[in-house]
């Protein structure tokens, strides 16, 4: 029987990955499921395209490296809150098959879907990998060579075109896709476009500059993290909110419309706070017993902000602040450390003061709000020596390496 890469990929994802990817992003399941639906053939006919136009070695070389990663046997751990989501060497793999389509596959998925920005990077970030494991497999148990390759995607180019759901607007990302509903694509665009002017600060699709070659690197920062750096000799990574610099400030919650949630503590507390922030992912963690504390344990606060230039907290950061004396109270076997960073801009001594200025804030903030010292361990303000976008990149991408963020230590 022939080799049907489609159903191969559907067939993998099961009900469980579902559900365990639906849960990591915070999002539901029937959401999640409407979004692979159309990130399955588009990301297969743009690996087509790809071969098509004299990159089938590359495509080949992509999907044997996927292959060798084991993806396919560890993608259901990477949705959960040790896991990362996306796999670290997916970067270099949507690069080699996808280029600047990824930020555009993306942004069309999460408004077909109706995901957050962060839950289509994800989705992106570890599905294409998988398909290009699930070829790779194929591929070298059947002896395929580039040519061989090339040829079995383009016999199957048809039928990802009619797997295309209507409503998936790929115009313009994937050039020559017609999906035999244009109407109801059309209807569609107009739709976004009407809704745009009221919808752009909803925050739920990928930025502007996922649209070109950053998508790639920014795919790892927004969802997976900034990298590591060195602290107290050990290595630590973080993922990234946006938070001020020296020369700027812009409050969190200014940009996005979130989905509020309680989030429940052992003590019978219920915190006000957002979906997928910092209260849901640290309480996750903390009654997670596969998510260990330590080194590479960070969590960012999303709507902790400072006055301009300065280290004084803003009055709604206060909220936030008073969430994490709570669930310090109900866990009091947990310990943190504060974090604070900045981006490239300005100078990088001033930059450093500033990020340690603003990080004992908000462990001061912390104590005087009932917080105890045994439990806050510290603060530390790493400037921006490990800040990741170019200082020329704008505000907006910049955003990603300014954060205040929280180490656990124990749980």
């Amino acid at each position: 029987m022939a080799f049907n890469i489609l159903d191969a990929v559907k067939g993998f994802l099961t009900p469980d990955i579902l559900s365990r990817a639906a849960s990591y992003m915070g999002e539901p399941e029937t959401s999640v499921s409407k979004a692979l639906n159309g990130l399955i053939p588009a990301s297969l006919l743009g690996i087509t395209l790809k071969a098509e136009s004299g990159g089938a070695q590359a495509v080949l070389d992509a999907a044997n490296k996927a292959n060798n990663t084991g993806i396919l046997n560890s993608l259901a751990s990477a949705y959960s809150a040790g896991g990362g989501g996306i796999p670290d060497f997916a970067p270099g793999l949507l690069s080699s098959v996808l280029g600047d389509k990824v930020g555009g596959i993306a942004n069309a998925i999460a408004q077909f879907a109706g995901v957050k920005g962060s839950s289509a990077a994800t989705l992106v970030g570890s599905v294409v990998p998988l398909i290009l494991g699930l070829i790779g497999k194929h591929a070298s148990g059947n002896n395929l060579n580039a040519s061989d390759l090339s040829g079995m995607l383009a016999r199957q180019k048809s039928a990802f075109m009619n797997a295309l759901p209507p409503g998936l607007n790929l115009s313009g990302v994937v050039p020559g896709v017609v999906t035999g509903a244009e109407r109801t694509v059309h209807e569609a665009r107009h739709a976004v476009h009407e809704t745009t002017q009221t919808k752009v600060n909803e925050g739920r699709w990928l930025t502007p500059v996922l649209l070109g070659v950053a998508a790639i690197a920014l795919l790892l920062y927004l969802v997976k993290g900034c990298g590591g750096h060195k602290d107290d000799d050990k290595l630590v990574s973080h993922a990234p909110v946006t938070h001020d610099t020296v020369a700027h400030t812009e409050p969190a919650a200014a940009a996005v419309t979130r989905t509020s949630m309680m989030v429940k503590l052992p003590d019978g507390t219920e915190l006000d706070a957002y979906r997928g922030g910092i209260e849901d992912q640290l309480v996750a963690c903390l009654n997670d017993a596969a998510c260990t504390a330590g080194k590479d344990r960070w969590f960012d606060f999303d709507n902790i902000n400072f006055e301009t230039g300065s280290s004084t907290l803003t009055g709604e950061s206060q909220k936030q602040v008073g969430n994490l004396v709570a669930i310090l109270k109900a866990y009091p076997k947990l310990k943190i450390k504060i974090g604070g960073y900045t981006d490239k801009t300005g100078d990088a001594a001033a930059n450093q003061k500033l990020s340690q200025d603003r990080a004992e804030a908000v462990m001061n903030a912390i104590k005087n709000s009932g917080g105890t010292s045994g439990q806050v361990t510290g603060a530390e303000g790493y400037g921006s020596q490990f800040a990741k976008i170019p200082e020329t990149a704008s505000d907006e991408e910049r955003k990603v390496d300014r954060r205040i963020s929280v180490q656990v230590r124990e749980k």
